[in-house]
C-alpha cells in the first residue's frame, strides 16, 4: 500500500478519535485494522474495536443527535 494511503487512513482515524472525544466518547481500540493496512489490495479498514454498554449507549446518543440537526 502507498504510505499516502496509510497517512490518509491515519488522519481519518485520529479525526474520528477527535469527533468521538468531543462528544465523550472513548473507543480505546479505535485504530486500523493491521491485516488490510498491510495488504496492497484497498484501503486500509478502521477497526472501531470493543466497547462497554455504556460507551456504546453515548456514541448512540451522540449520533442520533446528529441526524436530528
Amino acid at each position: 500500500m502507498p504510505q499516502s494511503h496509510l497517512q490518509d487512513a491515519e488522519a481519518h482515524v485520529e479525526a474520528l478519535r477527535a469527533a468521538l472525544t468531543a462528544h465523550g466518547i472513548t473507543l480505546p481500540s479505535l485504530g486500523l485494522e493491521l491485516p488490510s493496512a498491510v495488504g496492497s489490495y484497498a484501503p486500509p479498514l478502521v477497526a472501531l474495536g470493543n466497547c462497554n454498554l455504556d460507551t456504546a449507549r453515548a456514541l448512540a446518543a451522540a449520533l442520533r443527535k446528529g441526524a436530528a440537526q
